[in-house]
């Protein structure tokens, strides 16, 4: 079994938020506090290695842990991050988690470690009805698939994980960590739930 001391874990915060009216999602605030906090909080007593996706803002999340940033321009999405983050590793798995996911599960790190076995490439977590395919633990040797995806234009996470020995980690059980707010609207309501 992979030991969650093995592993580090990037926190994705490289999008445009398109749907938050462009703000950087990772600092907006619910309830007082920046968004990135609430999932830092929650990977903290998971991991030693946290290292944060930013394309943007980078000095403010530098404050809080290391920083990667895209090496594709323009914005590819999570696999922009995804590949930052498995490039700049030094550990042989990494993880992957949203920066608007405040209610991520105290054992998320243990439960995707506890799935490893010798010939997976890529890890997603499932919550019973759906995929949550930005939850995720990869290994290193994906990385020159995932730059070749890139570099012929492909943006589409579920097409890598079609091309990789990929197996899903079940989460069935807290279908509430995936809760991610996208909109104001989302942010708006959620907080009042706290």
């Amino acid at each position: 079994m992979l030991l969650p001391k093995e592993t580090s874990w990037v926190i994705l915060a490289g999008g445009q938020a398109s749907r938050m009216g462009g703000t950087d999602k990772g600092l907006v605030e619910l309830n007082g506090k920046p968004l990135i906090h609430y999932v830092i909080a929650r990977l903290q007593p998971q991991t030693e290695h946290i290292t944060i996706n930013a394309n943007r803002n980078q000095d403010t999340y530098r404050a809080l842990a290391p920083v990667v940033s895209d090496h594709f321009p323009d914005y590819p999405g999570p696999l922009g991050g995804i590949h930052a983050g498995l490039a700049n590793s030094e550990t042989d798995w990494v993880g992957f988690v949203p920066c608007d996911s405040p209610d991520i599960n105290s054992d998320l790190v243990e439960r995707f470690c506890q799935q490893v076995e010798a010939t997976t490439d890529i890890l997603v977590a499932h919550d019973g009805e759906f995929q949550q395919p930005v939850f995720t633990l990869f290994h290193k040797r994906v990385l020159p698939k995932l730059t070749a995806f890139l570099e012929r234009g492909d943006r589409k996470i579920i097409l890598l994980y079609k091309e990789c020995e990929t197996k899903y980690v079940d989460f069935s059980d807290s279908p509430n960590c995936f809760v991610n707010l996208n909109t104001p609207q989302e942010l708006a309501q959620f907080g009042t739930l706290k």
